[in-house]
């Protein structure tokens, strides 16, 4: 990477990771709650329904939003979700069904009736990994290997099979810390330097513009060859590349 690259990285990512950056972004969701269980659900909801249309998908978490009257930990744990999203084959968004989303909602109430909050599993899944695994990964594989062994198909997308952009934007959600966007509740026990960059067509297409990497299709090894690339500008945080080539998009 040159110079001037590098120096355009570094300008883009103070300019745009900002507070005006949760205008319009899901992450704005998680913001919009209180306390560590609700962001955290919040959080993960949001993530698994950010794909497609923004002005489409938006009004379908804000429904859960306005349903759980900003509780919606206890609107999960609780079940109050099962009057609000009927048991149906109807559509609540895109390719998911109401009855998709009640499964992935039931799967999520059990896994918080078991270990109280989203970060208690995950903390739990960690300290158990081989040395040999990053915490992220850890986490990414227990995340989609617990959704899908209850019938959830896709809205947990699994490492290394697909870009698994979400999950990984999730990640960059709770771990990295400092930032006015994302939340860092869980940057005491899973490192930033280890998280992965969201990938999607339109990132991979910025980098391949910038030179940062040379695959001309989005694959898991195009994730694992950006975000080595943005190490080398933030060493110590490579997910801060999300904002940068978001900013070199925008510019």
């Amino acid at each position: 990477m040159d110079e001037r690259t590098r120096e355009l990285l570094i300008g883009y990512a103070d300019q745009y990771e900002t507070q005006d950056f949760l205008n319009g972004d899901p992450s704005w969701f998680m913001h919009q709650v209180v306390g560590v269980p609700d962001q955290e659900v919040m959080a993960l909801l949001a993530s698994c329904l950010s794909y497609g249309s923004r002005s489409q998908f938006f009004p379908k978490i804000q429904f859960m939003l306005d349903e759980s009257h900003g509780k919606v930990y206890d609107w999960v744990r609780q079940g109050a979700y099962k009057e609000a999203i009927p048991d149906t084959d109807a559509c609540y968004y895109r390719l998911y069904t109401c009855h998709q989303v009640r499964c992935l909602l039931a799967a999520l109430q059990a896994m918080l009736t078991e270990y109280g909050t989203i970060g208690t599993y995950v903390r739990q899944v960690i300290a158990r990994r081989e040395p040999s695994v990053t915490d992220v990964m850890a986490t990414l594989w227990a995340l989609s290997d617990y959704f899908q062994s209850r019938g959830i198909k896709g809205m947990v997308p699994r490492p290394v099979y697909s870009l698994c952009k979400r999950p990984c934007m999730f990640l960059r959600w709770m771990v990295r810390d400092g930032s006015p966007v994302d939340l860092g509740l869980w940057s005491d026990f899973i490192d930033k330097r280890n998280l992965l960059i969201p990938m999607d067509t339109h990132v991979q297409q910025m980098a391949q513009q910038l030179h940062l990497i040379h695959q001309r299709t989005a694959t898991w090894a195009s994730v694992i060859a950006l975000t080595e690339e943005l190490r080398q500008v933030f060493p110590d945080d490579p997910a801060k590349g999300d904002f940068a080539l978001f900013g070199a998009g925008v510019g």
